[in-house]
């Protein structure tokens, strides 16, 4: 089962790993005060599908290449499997278990991403722009 999930593009220190994935669809957005990101104009969201198959390989890829100055993450989900990546920490909840969502919560809020941003958890309101 292929995953599915967003990568910000802006967030990406090495944008290569986007030539590793299938991107389905794009869309930019106007930065506002919510983003909390002064220092871009705009986000490009890339939806984007993983084959199972690759999905440790661009896990891992996007741990590394994720932006060092500031604090992003990229997520993806299949049925089965929904991986929260930031930085040099990669969160791998089953959903059968989503308890899991709160570590993986609680570990973005203390890098300084807005709780309204870490909005990945079935039960959490969706940030909306």
């Amino acid at each position: 089962m292929d995953y599915k999930g967003v990568i910000i593009e802006e967030s990406l220190d090495n944008k290569q790993v986007l030539q590793n994935v299938r991107i389905v669809s794009t869309e930019v957005e106007t930065v506002t005060k919510e983003h909390n990101t002064p220092y871009l104009k705009q986000w490009t969201l890339h939806t984007v599908e993983i084959p199972e198959g690759n999905v440790e390989k661009i896990t891992e890829q996007l741990s590394q290449y994720l932006e060092k100055e500031h604090n992003w993450y990229a997520d993806f989900k299949n049925e089965k499997y929904h991986y929260i990546i930031y930085r040099g920490k990669v969160f791998k909840v089953d959903l059968k278990n989503p308890i899991l969502y709160k570590e993986a919560k609680r570990y973005g809020i203390s890098l300084g991403i807005p709780e309204y941003q870490v909005d990945f958890a079935p039960e959490d309101k969706v940030w909306e722009r």
